[in-house]
């Protein structure tokens, strides 16, 4: 089965089509500035080789028909028709209350992620555009829509509630949803197969670190906290997100700086977290590259930004009576070794033995950092969300025959 897997955002469409029963990655590729100036699609083939194209994508639909043009392309296509797209998987960012798992696409499941909207005003709506561009594009190909906060639907009521009024979580559904829930579920079940243990045993936490970051403490299989809230501001410092911070110090800012609701909002999601400390950058590449300098403000931003996950490591051990494993993943957690070294320092007293000579060097690859006598081990797992997308897209679709 042929699974084309689709992440929309406000003005990006990724893609990759995927055969199941091969596990192999046919094609994969972006289509950046939908709806702007310079729009554009790179397109990578099974081979490696790349390639981009320029061309006007006035809105998704556009976008996505440019790319099944290439998928089906004589130069640069890896399938002859677009028959041979058997199934369609979404990324949908938010699924509320209303979604515990993955769900075939139906008028239902398209009305119930719009009443989602709400909770996610910049992500549904796009991932909403790819799913009704998809459905007139390709009518007959079922489609499977996958949620970043299904995974996190296990958490406690007493880890996912906020101390408000009981009445406003019942009349808006305000409480802690989390994100990044498929990345979190794959870097730890690939973990356990590796380490050939099963993940309905062990105590994780998952350190999803980018420009977006989130963590995950996972108890015998099961998601029961997570960094990120309602939103995806709450939690670790981010690239240009504050991560937690007094409810006061936003409302003081407000007052003083005499801020809209709309301002506000920009300023702790676009302007703060490691850009607004250090005043360099939200590439952790480029702070590191000014902090070696000696750039004062950029190593306040990385100790920041490090005592943050190390400090939620702890809280997670503790909220879970023990730890048995700390997984890396992201951009961040992927390739920087000196973030990883540097927010498991301090912590053998949990009995955390971390390799640093192994540690060096390691990017993108899946390895264990820890020592082999190491009681809590530490590994670094590429992440791969679109392989859990296409599992349940399989999955849920094969249930219809």
């Amino acid at each position: 089965m042929n699974i084309l897997i689709l992440n929309c955002g406000s003005s990006s469409i990724k893609y990759q089509l995927f055969n199941i029963e091969q596990q192999a990655l046919l094609a994969k590729g972006i289509v950046e500035k939908v709806g702007l100036k310079g729009s554009f699609l790179r397109h990578e083939k099974q081979n490696g080789e790349k390639v981009r194209l320029e061309g006007e994508v006035i809105d998704h639909q556009i976008g996505i028909e440019y790319l099944l043009g290439i998928l089906v392309s004589k130069e640069h296509g890896c399938i002859k028709e677009l028959s041979e797209i058997n199934a369609v998987g979404h990324r949908v960012v938010h699924g509320g209350e209303r979604f515990q798992e993955s769900s075939l696409i139906n008028e239902e499941t398209i009305k119930n992620v719009k009443l989602c909207i709400q909770l996610a005003p910049l992500h549904n709506p796009p991932n909403i555009k790819g799913i009704l561009a998809m459905q007139t594009l390709l009518p007959e190909v079922p489609q499977v829509a996958v949620f970043d906060t299904a995974f996190h639907q296990t958490m406690p009521d007493h880890a996912f509630m906020y101390a408000i009024p009981y009445s406003l979580y019942k009349k808006y559904g305000i409480r802690r949803y989390g994100f990044h829930g498929t990345s979190h579920y794959y870097v730890a079940r690939r973990a356990c197969e590796i380490l050939n243990v099963s993940i309905e045993t062990l105590k994780i936490v998952t350190c999803h670190l980018g420009n977006g970051s989130s963590m995950t403490a996972i108890m015998n299989g099961k998601s029961v906290d997570t960094s990120m809230g309602l939103t995806p501001v709450e939690g670790l410092i981010m690239g240009t997100r504050s991560g937690d911070m007094d409810l006061g110090v936003l409302t003081f800012m407000m007052e003083k700086e005499e801020l809209s609701i709309g301002v506000a909002n920009t300023l702790v999601n676009k302007f703060s977290g490691m850009l607004g400390v250090t005043g360099v950058s939200s590439d952790m590449r480029e702070i590191e590259k000014a902090a070696e300098n000696g750039n004062e403000r950029a190593i306040l931003g990385l100790k920041m930004y490090r005592y943050h996950i190390k400090k939620y490591i702890g809280s997670y051990a503790a909220a879970m009576g023990g730890l048995d494993l700390i997984i890396f993943t992201g951009g961040i957690g992927e390739n920087d070794p000196v973030t990883r070294e540097e927010c498991c320092k301090g912590l053998e007293f949990m009995g955390v033995e971390f390799d640093s000579k192994t540690n060096a060097g390691v990017r993108g690859k899946e390895i264990i950092l820890s020592t082999p006598t190491s009681k809590v081990k530490v590994m670094t797992i590429p992440t791969n969300e679109e392989m859990i997308i296409a599992e349940h897209t399989y999955r849920i679709v094969s249930q219809m025959k």
